[in-house]
Protein backbone atom coordinates (compact mmCIF):
# COMPACT_ATOMS: atom_id res chain seq x y z
CA UNK A 1 0.00 0.00 0.00
CA UNK A 2 1.35 3.72 -0.87
CA UNK A 3 2.74 5.60 2.20
CA UNK A 4 0.00 8.13 1.50
CA UNK A 5 -2.65 5.99 1.95
CA UNK A 6 -1.31 4.26 5.00
CA UNK A 7 -1.08 8.00 6.78
CA UNK A 8 -4.36 8.42 5.31
CA UNK A 9 -6.50 5.71 6.95
CA UNK A 10 -3.87 6.05 10.61
CA UNK A 11 -4.31 9.81 10.74
CA UNK A 12 -8.66 8.78 9.97
CA UNK A 13 -8.84 6.39 12.51
CA UNK A 14 -7.11 8.34 15.22
CA UNK A 15 -9.72 8.83 18.40
CA UNK A 16 -9.23 12.53 18.00
CA UNK A 17 -9.24 12.79 14.85
CA UNK A 18 -7.02 14.24 11.97
CA UNK A 19 -7.47 16.57 8.77
CA UNK A 20 -6.05 15.62 5.28
CA UNK A 21 -4.58 19.06 4.48
CA UNK A 22 -3.64 18.60 0.76
CA UNK A 23 -2.40 15.28 -1.13
CA UNK A 24 0.34 13.98 1.60
CA UNK A 25 -0.11 15.93 3.88
CA UNK A 26 -2.24 16.15 7.40
CA UNK A 27 -3.03 17.74 10.33
CA UNK A 28 -3.67 16.29 13.87
CA UNK A 29 -4.18 17.71 17.08
CA UNK A 30 -2.91 15.66 20.21
CA UNK A 31 -5.76 16.82 23.23
CA UNK A 32 -4.67 19.30 25.60
CA UNK A 33 -5.40 15.79 28.72
CA UNK A 34 -2.76 13.88 27.31
CA UNK A 35 -0.35 16.89 26.57
CA UNK A 36 -0.34 18.24 30.21
CA UNK A 37 -2.70 21.26 29.52
CA UNK A 38 -1.66 22.00 26.59
CA UNK A 39 -3.24 20.61 22.96
CA UNK A 40 -0.01 19.89 19.75
CA UNK A 41 -1.04 20.61 16.60
CA UNK A 42 1.21 18.45 15.06
CA UNK A 43 1.40 18.39 11.22
CA UNK A 44 2.44 15.63 8.41
CA UNK A 45 3.85 15.98 4.91
CA UNK A 46 5.03 13.41 2.68
CA UNK A 47 7.82 14.33 0.18
CA UNK A 48 10.75 13.00 -1.23
CA UNK A 49 10.59 9.71 0.07
CA UNK A 50 10.61 11.40 3.79
CA UNK A 51 7.52 11.48 6.35
CA UNK A 52 8.02 14.12 8.29
CA UNK A 53 6.25 15.25 11.12
CA UNK A 54 6.40 18.77 12.89
CA UNK A 55 4.74 20.61 15.84
CA UNK A 56 5.46 23.76 18.28
CA UNK A 57 6.00 22.18 21.18
CA UNK A 58 6.30 25.74 23.01
CA UNK A 59 5.15 29.06 21.79
CA UNK A 60 7.40 32.33 23.01
CA UNK A 61 10.24 30.69 25.00
CA UNK A 62 12.41 33.34 25.31
CA UNK A 63 13.15 33.09 29.19
CA UNK A 64 14.68 29.14 28.33
CA UNK A 65 18.30 28.47 27.55
CA UNK A 66 18.15 27.46 23.70
CA UNK A 67 21.32 26.26 23.79
CA UNK A 68 20.19 23.07 25.97
CA UNK A 69 17.97 22.14 22.83
CA UNK A 70 21.03 21.93 20.60
CA UNK A 71 22.80 19.46 23.16
CA UNK A 72 19.38 17.53 23.43
CA UNK A 73 19.05 16.71 19.47
CA UNK A 74 22.69 15.20 19.72
CA UNK A 75 21.07 12.58 22.36
CA UNK A 76 17.60 11.86 20.43
CA UNK A 77 16.89 9.67 17.35
CA UNK A 78 14.68 11.06 14.57
CA UNK A 79 13.65 13.96 16.44
CA UNK A 80 15.12 16.98 16.85
CA UNK A 81 14.13 20.20 18.50
CA UNK A 82 14.54 23.69 16.30
CA UNK A 83 13.79 27.62 17.24
CA UNK A 84 12.46 30.47 15.44
CA UNK A 85 13.20 34.45 15.80
CA UNK A 86 10.08 34.51 18.03
CA UNK A 87 12.07 31.86 20.47
CA UNK A 88 9.00 29.27 19.57
CA UNK A 89 10.72 25.90 20.13
CA UNK A 90 9.24 23.40 17.37
CA UNK A 91 9.42 19.57 17.24
CA UNK A 92 10.63 17.77 13.89
CA UNK A 93 10.75 13.99 13.07
CA UNK A 94 11.55 12.64 9.64
CA UNK A 95 11.11 9.01 8.57
CA UNK A 96 12.39 7.56 5.63
CA UNK A 97 10.24 5.92 3.79
CA UNK A 98 10.70 2.26 1.73
CA UNK A 99 10.74 2.25 -2.10
CA UNK A 100 8.97 -0.59 -3.48
CA UNK A 101 8.75 -1.51 -6.93
CA UNK A 102 11.30 -3.16 -10.08
CA UNK A 103 13.29 -1.49 -11.87
CA UNK A 104 11.38 -0.42 -15.27
CA UNK A 105 8.12 -0.37 -13.40
CA UNK A 106 6.53 2.35 -11.82
CA UNK A 107 8.49 3.55 -8.45
CA UNK A 108 6.03 3.70 -5.19
CA UNK A 109 7.19 4.72 -1.38
CA UNK A 110 5.29 2.96 1.45
CA UNK A 111 5.55 3.33 5.26
CA UNK A 112 3.57 0.69 7.98
CA UNK A 113 1.14 1.88 10.47
CA UNK A 114 3.55 1.14 13.20
CA UNK A 115 6.24 3.09 12.15
CA UNK A 116 3.80 6.41 11.74
CA UNK A 117 2.83 5.35 15.04
CA UNK A 118 6.75 5.76 16.83
CA UNK A 119 7.11 8.78 14.67
CA UNK A 120 4.16 10.79 16.12
CA UNK A 121 4.88 9.09 19.65
CA UNK A 122 8.71 10.37 19.37
CA UNK A 123 7.34 13.66 18.68
CA UNK A 124 4.71 13.98 21.15
CA UNK A 125 7.22 12.76 23.63
CA UNK A 126 9.99 15.75 22.41
CA UNK A 127 7.41 17.63 23.35
CA UNK A 128 6.38 17.21 26.59
CA UNK A 129 9.95 17.14 27.56
CA UNK A 130 10.89 20.55 26.57
CA UNK A 131 7.10 21.82 28.16
CA UNK A 132 8.40 19.67 31.21
CA UNK A 133 12.05 21.48 31.33
CA UNK A 134 10.16 24.59 31.03
CA UNK A 135 7.94 24.35 33.76
CA UNK A 136 10.95 23.01 35.61
CA UNK A 137 12.94 26.24 34.71
CA UNK A 138 10.18 28.55 35.46
CA UNK A 139 9.87 27.50 38.67
CA UNK A 140 13.34 27.21 40.03
CA UNK A 141 15.59 29.43 41.59
CA UNK A 142 17.70 31.51 39.26
CA UNK A 143 20.98 30.36 40.59
CA UNK A 144 19.74 26.70 39.86
CA UNK A 145 18.80 25.73 36.91
CA UNK A 146 16.91 22.37 36.28
CA UNK A 147 18.65 19.63 34.84
CA UNK A 148 16.87 17.79 31.77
Amino acid sequence: MAAVDVVDQYVSALPSGGRRLAHAEWGITVPAESMGGHPLDVGLRIADGILRAQAVALPGAGDLDAWMLLWWNRQTRMVRFGCTRDRDVWVHADLPLCRVGSPGSSVEWTVDERGVDRLLGLVAEAATAVRDYANRARAAPESQPPAP
